[in-house]
């Protein structure tokens, strides 16, 4: 899946990227973290989450006993839109269907993550407001495959890391994943 992603020419993001970004992790990871798009390390090292936020992602991962080779940290889309604008409703469609729900049905994990609104809204309508469902798991069904998971929304590492009062709200959300991992395993 990896090298489709890093060769793929689907839409005209692929005109602009340094390199495609298509996830890190374990393959049988129990969660999966899905941000909007890559910023511009991300691009220039073809991998997620690797500037200022990934590395406060990481603090957060480590924070609650995971490590980041034990989870499966990807995108919405796959490669860094230009001048890191939003990603296009056809850019999205196209990463989302070739790959990112690929990615879910072949790590099959316990629990999503979701990091800010622009990832948040690929799962759940945009009708939710993040400041009330943030922290609370839902139970989502794939539409493609019939099958049920468990979405987590939370704020964006990048928003906490310029926001003191969303940090704070982060290390918490992030407080209750261990728990809700143990549960949710219990439950499938």
């Amino acid at each position: 899946m990896a090298e489709k992603i890093k060769k793929c020419g689907e839409c005209r993001l692929c005109e602009t990227r340094t390199n495609a970004v298509p996830g890190e992790g374990s393959a049988s990871a129990k969660i999966v973290f899905i941000g909007e798009g890559p910023g511009k390390e991300e691009d220039l090292q073809g991998r997620p989450f690797v500037g200022a936020a990934g590395k406060f992602l990481t603090q957060m991962i480590e924070s609650v006993g995971l490590k980041r080779e034990d989870i499966f940290i990807t995108n919405i889309v796959k490669c860094r839109p230009p001048e890191n604008r939003d990603p296009e409703d056809d850019e999205v469609k196209t990463c989302t269907e070739l790959y990112l729900w690929k990615q879910i049905e072949l790590i099959n994990p316990v629990l999503i993550a979701t990091l800010g609104i622009h990832s948040m809204y690929r799962f759940l309508p945009q009708t939710f407001k993040i400041s009330d469902v943030h922290g609370k798991p839902k139970k989502i069904e794939n539409k493609r495959s019939g099958k049920s998971f468990n979405l987590l929304p939370l704020y964006h590492p990048a928003a906490a890391l310029y926001n003191g009062g969303l940090r704070e709200t982060l290390e918490k959300d992030f407080k209750r994943i261990p728990s809700m991992l143990k549960k949710l395993e219990k439950e499938s």
